[in-house]
Order: structure tokens, then C-alpha cells, then sequence
């Protein structure tokens, strides 16, 4: 089986003169980003890591990020990117666990790298900053000869993603060459791409949905169209430009693609194909993407970073709510809640836990350095996944909700134990309980339950959340004062009943 940089090499030497990547006003041929991924791969061995190590990048998508994603994909270094939103406190634990000796990051970290102790250690490798940090500014990476680097094998690790868990401490994700492989050409099946296809890369490189739409395009010569930071103008002006094909996003992006005044089908009309993921999509929005596109295929999409697809449904308004069935290298069972095997399956129409096949393709081998989140998730050959649902009659699976109560919120996963930790030590905090509330626009809002030992305002608590460095989109976007957290007789903490006061508050504006 091919390793990623191998694959990457036949799109080169398939066609060498089409182009592979847009950023603005640049564009690069296959043969062109051939030669700077090849001098970048250089020169991070030649900065001291070796196959095997890991690379901390911290970017918003822009070409040097993606270059530096397939440079460590020629060379066998662990590219290890998080999120551009990260703070201070965030890096020191990245680092911490990764051991990384090398940061790659741009202007949209640069303050916290700046502010972050470890990160001052490290070797940096800078892109785009205002003013010069010192370090190496990334086109000094560029236009060096040497030998070809390919070192990685299909068995070797290609990235590590981070993903939240209730802990409220990010677990490192490590996965294969040959699992990207595979789940980048089931991509390329299941959203039925051709050669020539171009992609909007908009969707994070730290998230699995961004390296997804990186990998799929090199395997067809496809065109990756880079989008630093999703603003809707900006989108609508590359998918102009560069006449996008397809497009896979969060729902998020979609609400607020097509509620932007300058959005029209007419600007819209190269893409054909539509994917979403990340968050459940609403039956209304659904209609109005689907009218607004009028794609030939429109792909619901249901996985994680672990086993990167668990379900497709590849016409996602035929049964709003769906998310289809077992994808083209996973088995997946819905088995009773706390079950501890994988043979206790629930009936038909009965929610529960929903797991997935281990030995599918395209599955990881677990966690970094996390044997405790091994034993929580990994069980007899199968991933308990922690998401609830249920199979309906004709065998399409349900996605109900998270076992850990884990938040999706504009498809980003967020621990409401990390934003309750931080809510809790203002000294105004009696109790505290965050849950996400169903929102068209972010599938879920952020939203706090507060109970005060004296009066206080949301701004306060806003305030308090930046003092304490809390990522921006954790904080919560909406505040609700009670009297009593409800409770059951042992004292569990009842969030389905706070869900359904936050609900019956909504309907009721």
C-alpha cells in the first residue's frame, strides 16, 4: 500500500502541470508544490527532527500550512497541528504532551506563543506575521536542492489530531498513513469525486474534516483552495474565482453562507456537490442549502477523528435527521448504555451507545499516552464512541446526543466540564452547569446555567472567562440565572431537564 507521500508523488508524475493549490492570488502546480514541499522537508530535518517526531503547527489554513502537512508526510515527522484559537495555557499542555521541539505557527498565534513559556523553547518556524519573532520566517524554507525525502511507510504515523473528552484535557489522536490513506479514498468515493475536482479549504487543518478535503484533492489532482478564516464574502469570492466543485462543511458555515446579503445561486452555480459534518443539520436547513445549491449530491456525513467515517447517507433530504448507514469500511451497532461488551444490542428503535468496527480500515490504534481513555473507549475489537442513537425500521441510524454530554458547537467538540471549571472559581459562582442548547446556525449554543450567591451580570462572567484564558469559542453565548440546579435523589446533576428549561425559555421569546 502506498504511504501518503507516495501518493502525492503519483499525482505529481500523473499531472505535473495542474494546479494543486490556491491562496489568494497564488497558485502552484502539482510540480511547483512538488519542489517547496521537498525543500521544506529538508529543512525540517536539517532543524533536528527526524521520522517519527512531532511537528506543533498552529496556522489557520493557509499553503504553508498545507505544505507543511505534506512535507511531513514525505519525511515520516508526526504533524501535530491544533487549533489557531489556542491560548497560552493551551500550548504549554500541547507541548507538554507531544514533546515537541519544533512550532509552526502564524500571526493568529502569535501572542500566545509569545506568552507561552514552553513555546519560547522551542525552534519556530514562522508565516505571515506583521513583525518578525525571530525564528525562521517560512520562505527561508524555500528553493533548497537536495535529495527526494521519502521516508514514511504505510505503517507509520502521518498526524495526530487533538479531541476533546469530558476530562476537559485534549487527547491526542495519532493516526497511520495507510488509515488516511484509506479514509481519504473513501472520501473521494463517498462524495463521488472526479479527477480535476476543487475543493474549499476551509474547514481547519487541525480538524479531520480540513485534512480530509487536503488528501482527497491529491488523490484526483484535484485543486485545494485555501480559506484562512471562513468569513462569507471572502468564500463566495474564492468559489467564484476558482470555480469550486464541491463543497464540505459544518452546517454552521452553510447557515451563514447563504443568510449573507451577497449570496446568490448565480455565484454559486460550479459547485455540484455538497457534504456536511461535524453537527447534525436541520430539516429546514436542509431545504434552504439544497435549494440555494440544487446539488447532484448531497452527503451527510457521521464520524470522528478516531474512525474517521462511521456512516454516509448520500442524499441527506431524502430523511432530515438521518445519518444514513454503515460507511464503506465500518460496521457499526447501537448497544445498551454502560454495556461493557459489544454484544449487547439494543432493538430497533431503542437508543443507546453507538460503536464501531476497530478492525475497519480506517480506524486508529488509540490514544497518545492516554491508557485510561484506551480502557473508557476501546473494548473487545470495537470504539465506543460515546455518541447515543438508534436504528429506525428500515436500518438508518440516528444520532441522538453525546453519553459525556460533550458539546458540538459550530462543529467544534467542547467539554462542558473545562467551562464549568472555569465558571466555577468566580467567587460569585455557587453552581454551575453548561450544556449546548439546538441552534440553527452552531447546531448547538454554548450555554451556561448559573447559580449565584449574589446578583451578577453576564458581562462579569464574560470577563471572568477571558482573565482566565478560556478559548474564545468555549465561552458560553448564552447565561441562565436559576434558583436550584435540579438534581436527582443521589444527587446527579439533571442536564436533560436544564436542556429542556433552556429549550421552553427559547420557544417561549
Amino acid at each position: 500500500m502506498f504511504d501518503l507521500g507516495r501518493s502525492f508523488l503519483a499525482s505529481v508524475e500523473r499531472r505535473p502541470t495542474a494546479i494543486a493549490v490556491a491562496d489568494g492570488k497564488l497558485h502552484k502546480t502539482y510540480e511547483t508544490w512538488f519542489n517547496d514541499i521537498q525543500s521544506v522537508a529538508r529543512a525540517l530535518e536539517g532543524f533536528g527532527l527526524r521520522k517519527g517526531d512531532r511537528l506543533l503547527v498552529v496556522m489557520q489554513n493557509r499553503w504553508q500550512m498545507a505544505t507543511l502537512h505534506w512535507a511531513c508526510q514525505f519525511s515520516g515527522i508526526i504533524v501535530t497541528p491544533v487549533n489557531w484559537r489556542s491560548t497560552a495555557q493551551d500550548l504549554e499542555f500541547f507541548i507538554a504532551d507531544t514533546a515537541a521541539r519544533v512550532i509552526a505557527y502564524d500571526e493568529s498565534a502569535s501572542e500566545a506563543v509569545r506568552t507561552s513559556p514552553a513555546a519560547q523553547s522551542l525552534v519556530h518556524i514562522t508565516a505571515g506575521l506583521a513583525e518578525n519573532q525571530g525564528g525562521h520566517e517560512f520562505e527561508s524554507l524555500l528553493g533548497h536542492q537536495g535529495e527526494t525525502v521519502i521516508r514514511a511507510a504505510p505503517d507509520d504515523v502521518s498526524l495526530m489530531l487533538y479531541t476533546s473528552g469530558t476530562s476537559g484535557k485534549p487527547k491526542g489522536v495519532p493516526r497511520m498513513h495507510r488509515a488516511e490513506r484509506t479514509a481519504a479514498l473513501a472520501h473521494v468515493a463517498q462524495n463521488l469525486y472526479r479527477h480535476d475536482e476543487c475543493t474549499l479549504g476551509v474547514m481547519p487543518l487541525y480538524h479531520t474534516m480540513g485534512v480530509r478535503s487536503l488528501l482527497s484533492m491529491a488523490l484526483v489532482d484535484g485543486k485545494f483552495v485555501c480559506i484562512p478564516k471562513f468569513d462569507p464574502q471572502a468564500t463566495l469570492e474564492a468559489i467564484e474565482k476558482e470555480q469550486v466543485s464541491n463543497l464540505y462543511l459544518v452546517p454552521t458555515l452553510y447557515h451563514m453562507l447563504i443568510e449573507h446579503p451577497d449570496f446568490s445561486p448565480e455565484r454559486v452555480r460550479s459547485v455540484d456537490k455538497l457534504g456536511y459534518a461535524g453537527a447534525p443539520m436541520s430539516a429546514g436547513l436542509i431545504a434552504r442549502v439544497e435549494e440555494a445549491f440544487n446539488p447532484s449530491l448531497f452527503v451527510n456525513h457521521y464520524g470522528s477523528s478516531e474512525i474517521y467515517t462511521f456512516t454516509i447517507d448520500q442524499n441527506a433530504s431524502r430523511k432530515p435527521g438521518s445519518s444514513g448507514r454503515a460507511a464503506l469500511n465500518q460496521r457499526i451497532r447501537v448497544v445498551r448504555n454502560g454495556a461493557e461488551t459489544p454484544d449487547e444490542e439494543v432493538a430497533i428503535g431503542e437508543e443507546g451507545e453507538i460503536i464501531a468496527d476497530m478492525n475497519g480500515d480506517e480506524a486508529f490504534q488509540g490514544y497518545w499516552q492516554r491508557p485510561d481513555a484506551d480502557r473508557k473507549a476501546l473494548r473487545n475489537g470495537w470504539y465506543f464512541t460515546s455518541d447515543t442513537g438508534y436504528f429506525d425500521a428500515e436500518g438508518d441510524l440516528f444520532v441522538t446526543g453525546r453519553v459525556d454530554d460533550l458539546i458540538i458547537t459550530g462543529g467544534e467538540n467542547v467539554s462542558p466540564a473545562e467551562i464549568e471549571d472555569v465558571l466555577s472559581l468566580h467567587p460569585q459562582v455557587e453552581e454551575v452547569v453548561v450544556v449546548g442548547l439546538p441552534d440553527e446556525r452552531w447546531g448547538n449554543i454554548i450555554t451556561a446555567f448559573i447559580k449565584p450567591r449574589t446578583s451578577i451580570e453576564e458581562k462579569e462572567l464574560d470577563r471572568h472567562c477571558i482573565e482566565r484564558e478560556l478559548t474564545r469559542f468555549k465561552r458560553p453565548r448564552r447565561y441562565v440565572f436559576v434558583n436550584e440546579i435540579p438534581k436527582s435523589p443521589v444527587g446527579k446533576i439533571l442536564r436533560r431537564v436544564l436542556r429542556e428549561q433552556g429549550d421552553s425559555s427559547t420557544n417561549s421569546q
